[in-house]
């Protein structure tokens, strides 16, 4: 006997909803309009039947390729192999990024003087469930990109400078998690998301649609 709609996990509920849209989105069932309407719908509501309710008119279900591509687009990436236990970043009078499939150490020292960093763990690859990233920024300014399904704990405190923490502090227990310590001092440390879960679902569903389209 299945389980009654209203009984089930709405997170799962919400998670089979956005798939069907994105599937049919995908497919050029709906229109980009009425993709975005329904996903804005589908993420605020708190309604079993409501939710259900946004693909009752749609037909196609997620096939095994979907569910492939969704995987690798929104799961952690994680490398089996070592890297190095602790790299060090140093910015004076200057700057330097992070960015796409780099190699995340355990340890992270950003040194910033007169200058900035820009550190982007979206694409970043893990290699340790624990990341603790050390700053001391002075006369400077960091910004920490962090994707939506990482833990964050932030411990760096400031003098005559300013830290804004954006980030999500709650992801699963299974999601690697990002400590940030240390200090700024008459400079900023910026840690924020670079895209909302929407417009990674929205990217999602675009890049789907390009993928059919393709095979046609």
């Amino acid at each position: 006997m299945a389980v009654k709609l209203e009984d089930r996990p709405i997170e799962q509920v919400r998670e089979e909803v956005i798939d069907k849209l994105i599937f049919n989105y995908s497919h050029g069932v709906i229109s980009n309009e009425a993709f975005e309407r329904r996903l804005d719908a589908a993420m605020a509501s708190k309604n079993h039947q409501e939710l259900v309710d946004l693909v009752a008119d749609l037909q196609h279900n997620t096939s095994e390729e979907f569910t492939s591509q969704k995987e690798q687009r929104f799961n952690i990436n994680y490398s089996a192999e070592n890297s190095v236990e602790t790299e060090s970043i140093v910015n004076i009078f200057g700057g330097s990024n992070r960015s796409g499939q780099w190699s995340v150490p355990k340890e992270i020292r950003i040194l910033t003087l007169f200058g900035g960093a820009d550190i982007d763990f979206t694409d970043a690859i893990f290699s340790s469930p624990d990341v603790t990233v050390k700053v001391l920024c002075i006369f400077g300014g960091d910004n920490i990109y962090i994707p939506e399904n990482i833990n964050v704990i932030s411990k760096a405190f400031c003098i005559f400078g300013g830290v804004d923490n954006k980030a999500p502090s709650i992801a699963s227990r299974q999601a690697p998690t990002l400590t940030i310590e240390g200090l700024v001092l008459f400079g900023g440390l910026d840690i924020k998301i670079k895209r909302t879960i929407k417009e990674k679902f929205v990217a999602f569903a675009n890049q789907m649609k390009t993928l059919f389209n393709n095979k046609v």
